[in-house]
């Protein structure tokens, strides 16, 4: 229930009003996504500057930063931009943990979560390019880093075992999938029942985030585009200078829910 707007502050219920309205209206068009021909799922139109001319959802995806740019995500701005730190604290990591940080790059998030899995833990740092695995190894290696493992994944399967992931991160990655529907689908086939789905991404709702505009995802779209899949909605978190963090968890069947 949403309870009371008193009980939730109203600004709280609003959010989740309208969370509700969308859900709802999505549903219908993406309940049977799941059925739905890759030919059909999918809008080609001419593409804009930054995009492929792929929609998904009425979302134009975004041409992918490619391993030459791998600087970018090692910048020292960072820090302040996004505070890693920060995130990784707010996401309640477990010792032991099975991670998997999907479009993982050079590490930079990886490296944080692994000190707070342990050596018991296991991050998968997934990437479609071999030449960022490679980076990877090459960070953890001198950072000292063991527990976590380079898998090379394709545009539509991260190649994790079945229901092995505690928690799957995606951090400003997933508005760059070619085929979100198909990635999304195998990822939560990654997770174990219970385990989490964590979207980061620049707040697109906030015209003051410096960012190109589809490297940006509203919260709303996030949500709209989870629906096809064994998801529940748990809370959407705006406590990092620029993006939002929205989590849900795997559920045993069905769409997208509210908890």
């Amino acid at each position: 229930m949403l309870g009371k707007p008193g009980a939730l502050g109203r600004r709280d219920y609003l959010k989740l009003l309208i969370i509700g309205v969308v859900l709802l209206l999505s549903y219908a068009a993406s309940a049977q996504d799941t059925q739905r021909p890759a030919s059909t799922r999918y809008e080609q139109r001419t593409p804009s500057r930054d995009g492929i001319g792929k929609f998904y959802m009425g979302r134009e995806i975004s041409q992918v930063m490619g391993h030459l740019g791998a600087e970018w995500l090692e910048r020292p701005e960072r820090e302040r931009e996004e505070m890693p730190n920060r995130l990784v604290e707010l996401l309640n990591f477990k010792a032991g943990d099975v991670v998997a940080d999907i479009g993982v790059g050079t590490g930079y998030i990886a490296r944080r979560i692994a000190s707070k899995v342990g050596n018991t833990g296991t991050i998968y740092g997934v990437d479609i390019q071999q030449e960022m695995l490679d980076l990877l190894a090459e960070k953890m290696a001198e950072a000292g880093i063991t527990n976590v493992k380079g898998v090379l994944g394709t545009i539509t399967d991260p190649k994790l075992p079945p229901n092995s992931v505690d928690v799957a991160i995606m951090v400003d990655v997933y508005h760059e999938f070619s085929h979100p529907y198909e990635m999304m689908q195998n990822i939560c086939r990654s997770l174990k029942t219970g385990g989490r789905v964590v979207f980061v991404e620049y707040r697109a709702e906030d015209a003051s985030v410096p960012i190109k505009r589809l490297h940006k995802m509203s919260a709303l779209q996030v949500i709209k585009e989870a629906t096809p899949h064994p998801l529940v909605w748990v809370e959407t978190l705006d406590k990092l200078p620029w993006q939002h963090i929205i989590v849900f968890e795997k559920i045993g069947s069905g769409s997208t829910q509210i908890r």
